[in-house]
């Protein structure tokens, strides 16, 4: 079995520095598609470097993300197919603010393995603090296809209560044709979300969006809309990857205010343009976020 999961548990943490800057803040948020229309006082917190503030999904591609998703995958105990790998889910918790500038020191391990069955799941931590102390917790949960069956623990199975009601905001968001080319120039350089001939080998039709593209994009909705703008209201943002985005789809984002809280749901809509011929054409609402929660003050 390709994947030990005493091994991968009883590994030694990986520690690495990291650092980032204005250029890596904006250039991520150009990444979820900030700056649209550009001259938008709102927009340009986002994009003008003296208005910076900083989405807390950043977290997610700090100094490269490092260590990160594809250093986890090199872990002792651990040895997969990438073209196996897919993005299950992920969990954000912020601690502090993250600033415009920072320099940090990451610690990465994997904190659980689990037997789907027909698939693991690794669930991969970073811990990153500064001089100050802590600034965030992310936990990604990373599906391995075809690596399950050995018996092992299955994981907790408790999921959220579905949203109830109309939601109070819906908001559509478009991505980019390129929106993917862009994005991965932030660290994500998996090939599955460029080269065609590699997305076709992992069983989807052409490169699909980033999952963590789709939950930085979310959020930025969630905060813009429900949030008055505020980035350091934010302190948890929970999400499971329950579909793919294609680059050129629209995704409609729900939102339900809950104490503290705010739900949200996403679905993919419209398609990509009939020249394309695409089999996703005419995709209406196609499921891609779920039992999704963003923790606020």
């Amino acid at each position: 079995m390709p994947i030990d999961a005493a091994k991968a548990l009883a590994a030694e943490p990986r520690t690495g520095e990291i650092a980032w800057d204005r250029k890596d803040v904006q250039l991520y948020h150009l990444g979820i598609g900030a700056g649209v229309p550009a001259t938008d006082p709102d927009e340009l917190r986002y994009t003008l470097e003296s208005r910076l503030h900083v989405l807390p999904s950043f977290a997610t591609v700090a100094g490269s993300g490092s260590p990160g998703v594809i250093s986890g995958l090199s872990m002792p105990g651990v040895d997969v197919d990438l073209a196996r790998v897919l993005h299950g889910g992920q969990h954000l918790e912020i601690h502090r603010p993250i600033p415009v500038e920072g320099r940090a020191t990451a610690t990465g391990r994997i904190a659980a393995v689990y037997d789907k069955g027909k698939a693991a799941v690794l669930v991969m931590r970073t811990e990153v603090a500064d001089a100050d102390g802590p600034l965030w917790t992310n936990d990604a949960q990373i599906f391995v296809r075809g690596e399950g069956g050995w018996g092992g623990d299955r994981g907790p199975s408790a999921r959220p209560e579905a949203p109830t009601g109309d939601p109070d905001k819906v908001v559509e968001r478009a991505v980019r044709e390129d929106q993917a080319l862009l994005y991965r120039l932030s660290g994500d350089y998996n090939p599955l979300h460029a080269d065609p001939a590699f997305a076709e080998r992992a069983g989807f039709e052409r490169p699909i969006l980033h999952g963590l593209c789709t939950y930085g994009i979310t959020l930025k909705a969630v905060v813009d809309t429900l949030l008055d703008g505020d980035v350091t209201r934010v302190r948890s943002y929970a999400t499971r990857f329950a579909g793919v985005v294609y680059p050129g789809e629209t995704l409609r984002i729900r939102m339900w205010r809950r104490q503290g809280a705010v739900r949200v749901e996403v679905g993919a809509v419209r398609g990509v343009p009939p020249r394309e011929r695409s089999r996703t054409w005419g995709r209406d609402d196609a499921p891609v976020l779920a039992d999704t929660i963003v923790h606020h003050s």
